[in-house]
């Protein structure tokens, strides 16, 4: 049956402008409308549940089934009265036709007439718009984006048809004739506060759609996600604080698409199992990208393209963070970092919460308990650590910062014009406007003058969803059509002011109705602008809050997560969806956020974070100390191994840095990535990789020993965290599950075939790591060959790659006549100070006879004919 639907809803097409005959003109029966499988019902009463009479009035099926949860009951016919398609003419940019509707929709304030622009950005990415022609309308203008160079349309990877009437397209992907995109199998509806597209997916294999506490794999049986920027902490069925209107799709054949639909406003995206999606927005316009890969890694290249490539961190910020709300004085503050160190726990930087600011107020610290906060952060530079403080948004009344915004009119209006006053931490605040230029400019300045006070090295701007702790404001919000909009999405709390401000709130660009969801996007814009002009250096800025783009400004932590075993396993697609979305500076707080960890969660989740690409344990004032030293000998012994594991690491992932900020790669990595032929590869998301070459398998269940693990087809060779150099022998996997042994010292990690890892060894801090000798980690592939670089700069300094201020070598092991020889190819830059201290290869067949390097016999190098490996 669903194949005769669909081939009903496709006669007749157009492709590329050529009119086809009306499809109304052919005569169906009501029976023959109504007449579909359940999965491929589309709802037609998502506003209230509805009769048989009612549905029948809006024109659409009722056919009751035995659930509430499943498929509709009132559901759209399969040719219902929609926009009728005008011919498609050139334009400056593309193409584009009129659409008009002779018939009205079911929706209160129907647009009848629809502009269609149809632009062919590159040869993988088709741009489609829909939009009101007689009446502006809020778009999203993304700050950051990558210059798209026009190539030639015969290379496109994608063809184009149409449905005249009712309008429909459809997007095939040329190699094969895959349908991407379908749009006809149900009506565009496009109202004044109610916009609809629906689409059939080309696999139920979907990805993205967040910020949601769900797998990495969505749930297509009848799911529905709102996208709408929310505190709350992480838990299943509810918004998040991010969104993010993107998703990725892999096809049955190892190739991908995404879609990114472009639109601040509250989104409702409805999965159901035909598979298909269907977007609801309740403003905007209908702003759409298609990306046709052709495979997964391709596909998030040109959605960064769009949205903007992520920033480059400085080194440091790879290191371990540390921070709970609850340090309450600098005295304790110092003591938390003396200890760390006197443990040998590596730590690059320090956090404070709230607790420094006086009475929580914004751009100040408390007189009596962090009155030396100064000094301290002064001591932490001596010690070549960082500093880090929470930077709450929300100015309150009577005091400097406030009565400057005040004076240059930064802060967001209510409905009438006056200052709209929420309440946070502080009591009664305001909240900057940051789509104002001059509320950037104030930003600034107050970021300079604490500065100038208390030399930060990078800023945490959290509840800038933006949060309150009062319903839209401490007045109420108007009652209007902002406020209650005919159709709510199914948000936290039932109404779009909970736990914000109004939505009639009053912005330069908007109302808030329309910018709520890139508020935190703005404010990390003019944080990151702010510190790069104040600091002279590489911004840090973390964010809570997210929207498509703000991977460019700023890293992003998954919020306020428990200490818990699913929190912990959970962790892992949070992480890999950041990744998806262009936001590769992504962790979780380890150790979890609220309730009390135990040791062993504490453990496996600094393992577990040690390959975060952001890690920082954090916890609440409230909740059982969790800093590495407070655990027993053991368990501080298997935490500190994992953090040397990484700190040995960062060369190789500040390389993964650079590709990401100049090619938009992906740091953190699902497997289906980097194997989308394999069909075990689709659904991991326990596992991960970091780049192409390293595979992370932790343990995510307590009194765990050992594991199952899944190795892609290839030789993995295991790099145990005991001891730098100590090493397992090869794996030749065909594609299986492997059980591994993982005691309570030891997170699984595989190095992959092919690939070499430049390594350094490890110290307490960055500053003293990047001092010391490098070795490389050489996985011969079955042919003896490998491949790596290392991308390498002062770790601090603005622009060191456009400005050429680096050195980058390639470095390449194969067989040379009768030789095996590693060559390192300086590609730009000097290498004076990068020293090479010694280096492991797997998989050497023989022990070697004699090593050379540069010429000269080196006589210090072991072999171990049970692994394979041999040490210099």
């Amino acid at each position: 049956m669903l194949v005769c639907t669909l081939h009903r809803f496709l006669q007749p097409l157009e492709t590329r402008g050529v009119h086809p005959k009306s499809s109304q003109e052919t005569d169906i029966s009501r029976d023959d409308k109504c007449t579909m499988a359940p999965e491929s019902r589309f709802d037609c009463a998502r506003d209230r549940l509805l009769g048989q009479r009612e549905c029948e009035e809006r024109g659409c099926c009722y056919a009751p089934l035995n659930n509430f949860d499943g498929p509709p009951w009132c559901f759209y016919p399969s040719l219902y009265p929609g926009y009728k398609m005008g011919p498609l003419t050139p334009t400056t940019r593309g193409q584009a036709a009129t659409l008009t509707r002779a018939t009205p929709s079911h929706l209160p304030r129907d647009i009848s007439t629809l502009q269609l622009e149809v632009i062919e950005e590159t040869a993988g990415c088709l741009h489609l718009t829909l939009k009101d022609p007689s009446s502006q309308r809020y778009e999203v203008k993304l700050p950051a984006g990558v210059p798209q160079s026009k190539t030639d349309t015969q290379d496109a990877l994608y063809t184009t048809e149409y449905q005249s009437d009712p309008f429909g397209f459809i997007v095939r992907r040329k190699s094969n004739g895959r349908v991407i995109m379908n749009t006809t199998v149900a009506p565009l509806l496009f109202a004044d506060q109610y916009l609809q597209l629906s689409t059939a997916l080309a696999s139920s294999l979907v990805s993205g759609l967040g910020e949601h506490y769900t797998s990495l794999l969505l749930d297509l049986n009848w799911t529905s996600l709102t996208l709408w920027n929310r505190d709350i902490a992480p838990h299943a069925d509810v918004n998040l604080y991010g969104s993010h209107p993107f998703y990725i799709v892999q096809e049955e054949d190892g190739l991908a698409h995404g879609v990114f639909l472009l639109n601040s406003n509250a989104i409702e995206v409805i999965l159901q199992p035909t598979p298909a999606l269907t977007w609801v927005a309740i403003g905007g316009v209908l702003d759409l990208y298609v990306f046709l890969g052709p495979d997964p890694q391709s596909v998030i290249r040109q959605y960064l393209q769009v949205i903007g490539y992520p920033m480059m961190p400085p080194y440091w910020s790879l290191g371990f963070h540390l921070c709970r709300w609850g340090y309450t004085t600098t005295i304790t503050t110092r003591h938390v970092a003396q200890r760390m160190h006197n443990a040998k726990f590596p730590m690059d930087v320090q956090w404070n919460d709230l607790d420094y600011a006086d009475k929580r107020r914004v751009f100040t610290f408390d007189p009596w308990r962090f009155g030396d906060l100064p000094e301290m952060v002064e001591e932490f530079h001596k010690r070549g650590m960082k500093y880090i403080l929470i930077l709450q948004h929300h100015p309150p009344g009577t005091y400097s910062p406030f009565d400057d915004g005040l004076k240059r009119d930064v802060f967001i209006k209510n409905a009438t014009g006056r200052i709209l006053i929420g309440k946070v931490w502080p009591g009664p605040t305001a909240f900057p406007d940051f789509t104002n230029p001059e509320t950037r400019c104030w930003w600034e300045d107050c970021i300079r003058d604490f500065y100038s006070k208390v030399p930060v090295d990078g800023l945490w701007i959290d509840m800038n969803e933006p949060a309150s702790f009062v319903q839209g404001s401490v007045e109420g919000c108007p009652d209007s059509d902002l406020e209650n909009p005919p159709y709510t999405p199914r948000v936290v709390g039932g109404q779009l002011n909970s736990g914000t401000i109004c939505m009639s709130a009053q912005q330069k660009l908007s109302t808030h109705y329309n910018l709520h969801n890139i508020y935190g996007l703005t404010e990390a814009y003019a944080t990151h602008s702010a510190l790069m002009k104040v600091r002279g250096k590489r911004p840090f800025v973390l964010s809570r809050s997210s929207f498509p783009g703000i991977g460019h400004f700023s890293g992003v932590w998954t919020g306020d997560v428990r200490s818990d075993w699913e929190q912990l396993r959970y962790s892992i697609p949070a992480v890999l969806q950041f990744s998806l979305f262009g936001v590769p500076l992504v962790g979780a707080d380890i150790c979890g956020f609220g309730g009390n960890t135990t040791e062993e969660l504490c453990v496996r989740w600094m393992q577990l974070g040690a390959f975060y690409p952001f890690m920082r344990n954090h916890n609440d004032k409230p909740n059982a100390p969790q800093e590495p030293y407070v655990f027993g000998q053991k368990a501080q012994a298997a935490m500190r191994s994992a953090l040397n594991l990484r700190y040995s690491l960062l060369p190789f992932l500040y390389t993964l840095f650079h590709h990401a900020h100049t090619s938009a790669d992906t740091v953190a990595r699902p497997l289906f990535m980097e194997f989308p032929t394999d069909p075990n590869c689709q659904t991991i998301d326990r596992q991960f990789l970091w780049g192409s070459s390293l595979l992370i398998s932790p343990v995510l269940e307590q009194g765990a020993v050992e594991l199952a693990a899944y190795l892609p087809p290839g030789i993995w060779y295991s790099l145990h965290n005991a001891t730098i150099f100590e090493a397992f022998g090869p794996f030749y996997s065909k594609g299986q599950y492997l059980l591994l042994p993982a005691p309570l010292d030891t997170i699984n990690i595989h190095v992959r075939d092919g690939h070499i890892i430049p390594q350094q060894e490890p110290a307490l801090t960055t500053a003293a790591s990047r001092r010391n000798p490098f070795f490389l980690t050489v996985a011969l592939s079955e042919g003896g060959w490998a491949w790596g670089d290392l991308f390498w700069d002062d770790g601090d300094s603005l622009e060191t790659f456009e400005m050429r201020n680096y050195c980058y070598v390639i470095f390449i092991a194969g067989q040379v006549g009768k030789r095996r020889a590693i060559f390192a190819l300086e590609l730009n830059g000097a290498l004076d100070g990068l020293v090479l201290g010694g280096l492991q290869v797997f998989g050497v067949p023989s022990p070697p006879l004699y090593v050379l390097a540069n010429g000269d016999k080196v006589r210090d190098f072991t072999y171990r004919s049970d692994t394979k490996v041999s040490s210099v």
